[in-house]
């Protein structure tokens, strides 16, 4: 039998996480695996992990927020005077429109662009086609589903208004399929596993099994319901801006990328926790901090990160952690300092960029594996508590 290929690139990672990357691993069905530079514990498999299996799905490894991802999208250089003049009219507006916080999603479907709905319908028809669960069709059509779209949800996922060098302006985005994938994650871990309590474990399921085609359209339709989420976003914060500045604005998705996933690549299913794929040539983006901003990036197809990159800076403390290291005055005069509009209450102090690994050491460990081309600052931040 051929020996898999197993490579951790992991910054300072804990014993902890290492012995929860090697659990996924040590399963039969792992041709090769890959822990990315950010990488820290995580539900089953940790966050950064990348898992290749043969035959095999596993919903654990995908973890609750199917989807998670990135966008950026790009503004015109010349609206960027605009943008900063106006930052608190246009954070105001957006927090007007957008549900942000756990579980908050829209009141009406009349909240949501049309452009958005109609895609909604492509991709629920698409499903139809495909092997499903009725209880998972009837949940979609029922109306609250299309209300998660143009939603950001809390803990890590934030939207931003950024600049690079040159000073032109992006929308960047953080979120995923929301209460949509976080429904059918629970569900498909407990027919993975047979049980209703204790199902956050390492099962598997058969590809070619009905639970397994089941599994795979649905896990299908929330990546894209993720993508679609991220753009309804930037479509409504786009919307916004043009109302506080009074003009119309074009712009342009520059990527939107999911980095929580398993997709078929060569006949394998790669689940990627918390990785950015980063196939050759392909754009994808990696957040630093609140204070920080992102990075765009450029793959390069190296075959030892199994053609992926870390999902952001990582973690340094818990959640908990950060809470009792970094104080609410601290936090609300760093990011004042920094001259960046939004609210940084202590509701969201974990999110602090202290809270998060160095994220030049981060890149640093991953260049073989990506290019980056642009460094994005950000001018406004939102978050949901």
């Amino acid at each position: 039998m051929k020996a898999r290929k197993i490579t951790n690139f992991a910054l300072d990672a804990d014993e902890e996480t290492l012995g929860q990357f090697k659990t996924c691993y040590l399963e039969k069905y792992v041709v090769k695996a890959a822990l990315m530079p950010d990488a820290h514990l995580g539900y089953v498999a940790p966050i950064g992990a990348v898992l290749a299996t043969r035959g095999y799905l596993v919903p654990a490894w995908v973890g609750y927020d199917i989807g998670c991802g990135m966008t950026a999208a790009k503004l015109p250089k010349n609206i960027m005077g605009s943008l900063q003049k106006n930052s608190m009219g246009i954070y105001r507006e957006v927090k007007k429109n957008i549900p942000m916080g756990l579980g908050e999603i829209h009141k009406s479907e009349s909240k949501i662009t049309n452009e958005t709905k109609e895609q909604f319908k492509k991709i629920l028809d698409k499903f139809k086609k495909n092997p499903y669960n009725s209880r998972v069709l009837d949940f979609l059509r029922s109306g609250k589903a299309v209300r998660n779209l143009g939603t950001l949800g809390s803990g890590n996922h934030f939207i931003e208004m950024d600049f690079d060098e040159k000073n032109v302006p992006y929308i960047v985005v953080h979120s995923g399929s929301r209460g949509v994938g976080h429904r059918f994650a629970t569900l498909y871990m407990k027919k993975s596993s047979g049980k209703e309590k204790g199902f956050e474990e390492t099962h598997a399921i058969l590809s070619t099994s009905d639970e397994g085609k089941e599994y795979l359209n649905i896990l299908d339709f929330c990546l894209e319901f993720a993508e679609l989420n991220r753009l309804e976003i930037v479509r409504q914060c786009v919307l916004a801006i043009e109302k506080i500045i009074g003009k119309k604005i074009k712009y342009e998705i520059w990527t939107n990328k999911n980095h929580n996933h398993a997709i078929k690549e060569a006949g394998l299913f790669i689940h990627r926790k918390g990785a950015t794929p980063a196939k050759k040539g392909e754009r994808g983006i990696i957040p630093a901090n609140m204070k920080d901003g992102s990075f765009l990036v450029i793959g390069k197809g190296n075959k030892d990160f199994i053609s992926s990159s870390s999902h952001g800076a990582g973690r340094l403390w818990s959640r908990a952690e950060a809470r009792k290291r970094i104080s609410p005055d601290f936090f609300k005069k760093e990011m004042k300092d920094a001259e960046i509009t939004g609210d940084f209450s202590k509701n969201i102090v974990d999110e602090a960029p202290e809270a998060y690994k160095n994220i030049y050491k981060v890149l640093e460990m991953q260049k073989n594996s990506i290019k980056v081309i642009n460094h994005l600052k950000p001018v406004i931040n939102w978050k949901g508590d």
